[in-house]
């Protein structure tokens, strides 16, 4: 696969910049963040509410994530209610996952959504998974943490998937390099998170081994993105952790070998239980 192009530095030093003036990925923003403190995996909660499309496979990969603990030894709530955005409910958890969320951030009111901010500067970590990227623009925080928004998606069908060379001992994809094949469906972004601030892309897919558009988004002249098309990245940021996995459409990719593994190295790595 083709090296990423470097971002245009012009537009680079833009988006830095606008990130700077939101508190995201600068030291001023980390100032007031506890530094977290390396421990085992315990807690998570799953938060699952769509305010946009929701899938239909959503109530299925929740049940995954809660038996998914049983297997690991860790404990998984899963909640629906946007109430438990506040501090006392969330110092329970080291990590929240997004699961599909769509539009994350519209059910939230201003109090929540600083406590969410406010948690995550005290050294815990979100992981996003699947649609938890798509039209998310209600919220700038979030929109920013994540670093794109949705493009199109793929029908579902097996893609080659390259593990970055500077990533390939991350946890969450050591076992996996150089590159490992996936039968998922795929999500296209409106841009690449390469170079952004606090980011690492942990694997790209190679476009040339399956069709990234599909019809219906071929038809409004939706893109493909070319060589550098992430499918899962981290962001260390504010004193927290982000990790955003395309993975877990529904449940099949998340019960391989690759996915648990996946899954459950990205749930250590936002806990920072693991480098």
């Amino acid at each position: 696969m083709n090296t990423p192009a470097t971002p245009d530095s012009s537009a680079a030093a833009r988006y830095k910049a606008n990130l700077e003036n939101k508190g995201v990925g600068t030291a001023e923003s980390t100032k007031a963040a506890l530094k977290p403190t390396k421990c085992a995996l315990e807690s998570v909660l799953v938060y699952s509410k769509s305010a946009w499309y929701e899938h239909a496979t959503t109530s299925a990969t929740n049940h995954w994530f809660m038996h998914f603990g049983w297997d690991n030894g860790v404990n998984i709530d899963q909640t629906d209610d946007p109430m438990k955005f506040n501090l006392d409910d969330l110092s329970r958890y080291q990590v929240l996952v997004l699961n599909s969320t769509t539009d994350f951030g519209k059910d939230l009111n201003a109090e929540q959504r600083e406590a969410l901010i406010t948690w995550f500067r005290q050294g815990r970590g979100i992981v996003s998974v699947h649609a938890a990227a798509v039209n998310h623009g209600v919220w700038d925080w979030y929109a920013d943490l994540v670093g794109c928004d949705f493009e199109a998606d793929s029908e579902r069908m097996p893609a080659r998937v390259v593990i970055d060379p500077a990533a390939a001992e991350h946890p969450a994809v050591k076992r996996f390099a150089p590159e490992i094949w996936i039968n998922e469906e795929w999500l296209c972004f409106d841009r690449a998170v390469t170079g952004q601030p606090g980011v690492q892309v942990l694997m790209r897919l190679d476009e040339s081994t399956f069709q990234p558009v599909r019809d219906k988004f071929l038809e409004m002249n939706a893109k493909p993105m070319g060589a550098d098309h992430p499918a899962a990245w981290t962001r260390e940021t504010q004193g927290g952790r982000f990790f955003y996995t395309i993975i877990g459409h529904d449940c099949r990719v998340l019960n391989s070998e690759f996915g648990r593994r996946h899954i459950l190295e990205a749930l250590r790595w936002a806990a920072f239980e693991t480098e």
